[in-house]
């Protein structure tokens, strides 16, 4: 597999739904289809902001097979991942070999997380099991690292022996720990040999710097044309114009971080903003009847239309 394949800016895609929180995977191509023309590179599926750990097997293929369908219409090279970690290992396997089966280029998983006290031991134990039950030689596995929400940390000692025993099917990370540390000590154990994806926009220049090769983020959504003009501008060596960039992203993360949650966030501003549907959320989330409940709404119109 092409290392090149891997990099750039890739959306936390959100999951199109009804104002009951119903799965509507005819919106799916439609999605992806503006995701792409905007710019963006490749696109996560049922991950966080997809809402993927509220779904159902069934609802998780429906919107699977819809994106696979979709591909025909979507930008040669535009690469499709699918969040498929739940705490159940058999559960974690199906999905994963279902997502690969219906022809999607690799996927995002998340530690099994109720158990969050086992040790680094077990943990290994759990992602060998599913890459080697569910990951096919030329398929592409990233581990998921949000310690926020699994109150689980991957340190460098767990990931080194799992790159090695899978050198070609463990191919990186997304690193949602939100830490310039965190991001620190992977390029400097890795270097190039783990393909990071940042998921905290504040960080993409900083993990760029420590090889990362691009971001995963639920503001690529709305912002993707700016984030890969900032991921751009780095990769050239325009640093100063890359700082500037990066100086707008701040603003924008700043506006999302002031909602609920991310899925909330981007279903509203989308709708509000860019003249989305008005898509709904799955219980427990809620969304608001009207998004002018949120005074930030018109704050992030007006990033926006400032050059976007």
């Amino acid at each position: 597999m092409p290392v090149v394949r891997w990099q750039g800016i890739f959306v936390a895609a959100v999951t199109p739904m009804d104002r009951e929180g119903r799965v509507r995977p005819q919106d799916v191509p439609w999605l992806l289809r503006w995701l792409a023309e905007r710019g963006a590179q490749g696109a996560l599926l049922l991950g966080t902001t997809g809402e993927g750990p509220s779904l159902s097997p069934e609802e998780r293929r429906c919107v699977l097979q819809a994106a696979a369908q979709a591909r025909q219409d979507l930008p040669e090279g535009f690469r499709l991942l699918a969040g498929t970690g739940t705490p159940s290992l058999e559960e974690t396997v199906a999905l994963t070999r279902m997502a690969f089966d219906l022809g999607l280029d690799g996927v995002v998983v998340l530690p099994p997380y109720y158990f969050y006290q086992a040790d680094e031991e077990g943990l290994w134990t759990w992602f060998a099991a599913v890459l080697r039950r569910a990951v096919p030689e030329d398929g592409a596995f990233f581990a998921y690292h949000f310690p926020k929400m699994t109150r689980l940390t991957f340190s460098m000692d767990f990931l080194a022996p799992l790159k090695d025993a899978f050198p070609r099917r463990f191919v990186g990370l997304k690193d949602s720990s939100g830490d310039p540390d965190y991001a620190v000590a992977l390029g400097e154990r890795f270097g190039p040999d783990l393909r990071v994806f940042t998921g905290n926009d504040r960080l993409l220049l900083h993990t760029l710097r420590y090889h990362a090769v691009g971001a995963i983020t639920a503001l690529a959504n709305l912002a993707a044309p700016l984030l890969r003009a900032a991921w751009e501008a780095f990769r050239d060596g325009h640093l100063e114009e890359a700082q500037r960039l990066q100086a707008r992203l701040d603003a924008l993360r700043d506006v999302m971080e002031t909602f609920p949650t991310f899925p909330v966030a981007v279903k509203v501003l989308g709708a509000a903003c860019l003249e989305w549907p008005r898509w709904g959320v799955k219980a427990p989330l809620r969304a608001p009847d009207a998004p002018w409940v949120y005074p930030s709404v018109q704050r992030f119109r007006d990033l926006m239309e400032n050059g976007l």
